[in-house]
């Protein structure tokens, strides 16, 4: 989360599901730069693939996002 191409990556994903083709094109990384934080971000939990025949589809998840959330609530005040 600390990189800011993932962050960068789940700020699009946040807006709608995208291709790895679209996430190059947003990025302007490569594709296998924008592979390696696709695969970084899904083995953090916050990326799911959608299997299209064609292609596959990024999703965000959200839930690991809630997690932190719920984990920072206590320290906003400070």
């Amino acid at each position: 989360m600390a990189q800011e191409n993932r962050r960068r990556i789940i700020d699009l994903l946040r807006a709608r599901p995208r291709s790895v083709g679209e996430l190059v094109v947003c990025t302007q990384l490569n594709h296998p730069g924008v592979s390696k934080h696709l695969r970084k971000l899904r083995d953090a939990g916050l990326v799911i693939i959608n299997k299209d025949p064609q292609k596959h589809i990024y999703l965000l998840n959200a839930k690991p996002l809630t997690e932190i959330d719920n984990w920072l609530a206590p320290y906003r005040k400070y």
